[in-house]
């Protein structure tokens, strides 16, 4: 990623800081419109933990085109080091804007990871959802990172948005290992955004999420998530102790 003076950094991860609506259209249109290629990578509080583990992991990060706030947790950081940014762009939102971006201009649209059962129910409702965009390709998500002929196969559909949901970080290696190979694309890790959309896992209802409590509805929904939530909170107290 260019150095940008607009950018936020949180443990040296540089985060956009837009609004949603300002960077779909200042930044995913004109990528659209000119054919261009980018990667986004949608980061919440375990993603950056997983990089401060993982070297190769950060400069894959690093070097995307643009790193969005994803979790609330990114905020509070934000602002605690008195860089606040402008709001958190949650991941799945980001993504049903840019469905109907696809819609609204019929562009070519492939989904890639996840079981077969959810990529395919998945892709059933957005079809049904956004009538208009064309669904060039879907794949489940059991291959090998290096399976060269998953590469080819969403290389020869031509599409102009590439949702990958393998789960980090994994999808954001795929996507960083093989966008060279593209001409045009707007790639973009998903994580479990196919499950929603499938209708299997049930997002949290409004009101959570407008007080910013996402993330503790799916640990009632999901007991099982909580091994997931001790990243965020080792990442509060970094944070809050050491300032890096």
């Amino acid at each position: 990623m260019s150095n940008n003076k607009k950018n936020v950094n949180i443990m040296d991860i540089p985060f956009i800081n837009s609004t949603k609506e300002r960077f779909l259209n200042h930044q995913i249109r004109p990528h659209l419109e000119k054919q261009k290629k980018c990667f986004i990578v949608t980061a919440n509080p375990e993603i950056v933990m997983e990089t401060r583990k993982n070297k190769a992991y950060k400069e894959i990060v690093q070097t995307a085109d643009f790193v969005v706030p994803d979790g609330v947790g990114i905020i509070l950081a934000a602002k605690y080091k008195k860089q606040a940014l402008q709001e958190r762009i949650a991941g799945f939102d980001l993504m049903k804007d840019m469905l109907k971006m696809a819609d609204d201009t019929a562009a070519k649209c492939f989904f890639l990871g996840s079981s077969e059962e959810t990529n395919k129910e998945a892709v059933e409702n957005i079809t049904n959802s956004y009538p208009q965009l064309k669904v060039v390709g879907r794949h489940h998500g059991y291959f090998g990172l290096d399976d060269a002929s998953i590469s080819s196969l969403v290389e020869e559909a031509k599409p102009d948005f590439i949702f990958v949901a393998l789960g980090y970080p994994k999808q954001e290696m795929w996507i960083n290992n093989n966008i060279h190979k593209f001409k045009k694309g707007i790639f973009m890790g998903v994580g479990g955004s196919l499950d929603v959309l499938a209708g299997q896992v049930k997002r949290a209802p409004k009101f959570w999420i407008r007080l910013n409590l996402e993330w503790f509805y799916r640990m009632i929904r999901q007991p099982s998530r909580w091994k997931r939530i001790l990243p965020v909170f080792k990442f509060m107290w970094l944070i809050y102790t050491r300032r890096d």
